[in-house]
């Protein structure tokens, strides 16, 4: 019997892979459904039904269509393991929200900044805007400070129990870390104490088989 759930995207991106390792967290089956983004898949007319603006993931869970990769991983949490959405509380709830907000928009878009620009852009050929990048570093140290001294308080982001909040993080920082900067993690102890724990588990250590350093970009640019 095929698997119920379905995983349409690329493997290598950040966004597809925060779908997969919470399915893997969950210890949900799935079908993970190949796409070639140089053939323009997503912007094919079956895709687009099911992501009218043609970015991948999409999960399919029975008649249940989603997009998103953070709704995503919310559903897939919320159905099969709530513990990692701090479902004993209201307030745990309501601190491991907090830290997906904070990872959505204080921690992503620099780290994300830094890896496109020191990972991607050699990799296809162009340079990294230094400027751009300086302006992440400064970004991301100031978010890192901080996140030093919420580890210092508690074992995770959101208590004293993982939770999607952390794992969340796992995507951008496997290609991070691949880049000149990752001292900015290394150097603060309960950061990268806190990322070693991440990249250790068995459902992170899985996704990354999916995502190498090069995105597999060494030979064709098509799955980025």
């Amino acid at each position: 019997m095929s698997p119920v759930v379905k995983v349409y995207g690329w493997a290598v991106s950040p966004f597809v892979a925060r779908s997969l390792l919470c399915l893997e967290e969950a210890g949900v089956e799935y079908e993970l459904v190949p796409m070639s983004r140089e053939a323009g898949d997503h912007r094919k007319p079956d895709f687009l039904g099911r992501n009218p603006f043609g970015q991948v993931p999409v999960l399919e869970d029975g008649d249940l269509t989603l997009f998103e990769s953070r709704a995503i991983a919310r559903h897939v949490l919320r159905k099969h393991k709530p513990e990692l959405l701090g479902s004993g509380s209201p307030e745990s709830a309501a601190m491991v929200d907090v830290w997906l907000e904070v990872e959505a928009h204080q921690h992503h878009p620099a780290a994300a900044a830094i890896f496109v620009h020191c990972i991607v852009a050699p990799l296809l050929g162009g340079a990294p805007d230094q400027a751009v990048v300086n302006e992440n570093v400064a970004k991301l140290r100031k978010v890192l400070e901080v996140y030093e001294a919420r580890l210092s308080a508690s074992r995770y982001l959101a208590g004293n129990d993982i939770s999607l909040a952390d794992l969340s993080h796992f995507p951008i920082m496997r290609y991070f870390m691949q880049t000149e900067y990752a001292s900015l993690v290394e150097e603060l102890p309960h950061v990268n104490a806190w990322w070693e724990g991440l990249k250790a588990r068995p459902a992170a250590r899985k996704v990354a088989e999916f995502m190498p350093p090069d995105l597999g970009l060494g030979k064709k640019a098509e799955q980025l």
